[in-house]
């Protein structure tokens, strides 16, 4: 088996993906990489989901990438439109000539003594292997591979389609049908809206209500700046009039969690009318941002509703039936298409099995240092966006500090860089702090986050651009070294 050697390997060529290349050959000239795609298309999420009315819950001008101008007239984009985006910007950049397609990266082992990763990844079913300098995960947080589906009673009784929105099938019919979506998230509430469109009726059956909250799916505002300014001036002021005020709203929601839920529900209730029933449908028991807030342009869920097209039912599956779904209320609903839009299944470092020495890495026993690095582990990051805000935005600042550290190590001819935590008062905190179930589910096989930084996670913008892009890559928690190996070959 033949290996080829780059100085940084990238996993994954979505939207984090192809934005580290272009950190990486703008940034980094010097430096060779790859990127290391399991599919065969470039997009990851928005070439993976086929589900009708696909769509970002995230504008666009803070989801798009802080170097490309996001320039169309919708700022919450359809899937179509951002898959566009992404490919356009691989071909435009150059970066399409450095992705290998079909190959599903398994392991990495780093080994000290050559300051190396050895990548092993399978491609045809054969396995292929790549040595690099630096391993960057830009793979996503979840197994593209399945989504979450409960262990519903009775599903083999079912007579109609099951489907699960990650794995969409072509040629489902829906036309004047009923259909059931179970779940209460960003895919229900996109799918219930575009459904009702043919269908005959959708119901959305949820557990529990989800902040639900509409905004107009285009800027009126972006769309005159953009016409007025030149794009790239356009965009910049725009994507920080939109982080700021997302950071002012989920400060608002922390400090004062009861007055922001009263305004969502209020606003829900002007949609919907004095007459629905928007304490049982659309109260949530949490506070607002607690877990992930469901955004629905130009109020489309709530215009489904009054139209009819769609319903809402708050309440627990007891069984599939036949002809639909028992419910524990003894109520019943028929269905002739049945979609589990349940969530994900979270995956930890793009599901790789790592080693450092010849000793497995336990993620959930690492700290997780700024959001992107691991204790004790060399040489790696990974990109992982806001859960409180647009994905990119994080990832853009990641790629700029992997960037910024790459170029330290050239400067000083250190060819190792380890997060080290000697703080024997450090305390541990989940990584996440979200009670989404998808979060629950699989958050104790995840690293953890400090209390102090750099360990600690912000879950802001502003702190994250000074503490990335600004302040010193040699904070004294940053190990720089160079292996035992390497030091004699250059003193010899």
């Amino acid at each position: 088996m033949t290996t080829e050697h780059f100085d940084v390997v990238i996993v994954g060529a979505g939207l984090s993906g192809i934005g580290a290349g272009h950190h990486l050959q703008t940034n980094c000239k010097a430096r060779s990489y790859v990127i290391l795609e399991g599919r065969e298309a470039i997009g990851g999420t928005w070439d993976l989901f086929r589900y009708p009315g696909i769509r970002s819950d995230s504008d666009m001008y803070t989801l798009g990438y802080a170097f490309k101008p996001w320039t169309e007239a919708k700022a919450i984009a359809d899937g179509p439109s951002i898959l566009k985006y992404v490919r356009d910007t691989a071909r435009d950049e150059g970066i399409e000539a450095h992705i290998r397609f079909g190959h599903q990266v398994k392991s990495a082992a780093w080994s000290s003594a050559d300051a190396t990763w050895t990548v092993e990844a399978v491609r045809d079913g054969a396995p292929v292997r790549f040595t690099c300098n630096f391993l960057f995960l830009c793979g996503g947080y979840y197994n593209y591979e399945a989504g979450f589906t409960p262990d519903f009673a009775g599903t083999e009784a079912f007579k109609g389609a099951i489907v699960h929105p990650q794995k969409w099938p072509e040629d489902l019919d829906y036309a004047g049908k009923r259909v059931v979506v179970i779940g209460s998230g960003a895919t229900a509430v996109t799918l219930v809206p575009e459904m009702a469109r043919t269908a005959d009726h959708v119901t959305m059956l949820q557990r529990s209500p989800t902040y639900v909250v509409s905004r107009p799916a285009e800027d009126a505002f972006a769309n005159k700046l953009r016409a007025r300014l030149p794009a790239k001036l356009a965009y910049a002021i725009i994507r920080w009039r939109n982080v700021l005020f997302g950071m002012f709203f989920f400060r608002l929601a922390r400090r004062k969690p009861e007055q922001v839920k009263k305004n969502i529900i209020d606003m829900v209730r002007a949609q919907l009318g004095p007459d629905y029933d928007v304490d049982t449908h659309f109260t949530p028991s949490y506070n607002p941002w607690d877990q992930r807030l469901c955004l629905v342009p130009d109020a489309d869920l709530f215009e489904a509703l009054k139209s009819g097209a769609a319903s809402v039912v708050t309440d627990q599956i007891e069984t599939f039936t036949e002809t639909g779904l028992k419910l524990k209320s003894g109520a019943e609903i028929a269905a002739d298409v049945v979609v589990t839009a349940t969530g994900l299944n979270l995956q930890v470092l793009n599901g790789l099995s790592l080693t450092v020495d010849g000793r497995k890495v336990e993620p959930a026993r690492t700290l997780s240092y700024k959001g992107m690095m691991y204790s004790d582990v060399p040489n790696l990051a990974s990109s992982f966006g806001y859960t409180n805000a647009s994905w990119t935005l994080k990832c853009d600042l990641t790629c700029e500090y992997v960037c910024r550290l790459l170029n330290h190590m050239s400067r000083t001819g250190l060819r190792q860089a380890t997060p080290r935590n000697t703080d024997p008062e450090m305390g541990e905190t989940p990584w996440l702090d979200f009670s989404s179930g998808y979060v629950q589910r699989s958050i104790g096989a995840f690293p953890k986050q400090g209390t102090k930084a750099p360990w600690k996670l912000h879950q802001n913008y502003a702190l994250d651009l000074m503490n990335l892009k600004y302040a010193s890559v040699a904070d004294g928690v940053m190990e720089f070294s160079n292996p035992a190996k390497v030091a004699e070959k250059a003193a010899a």
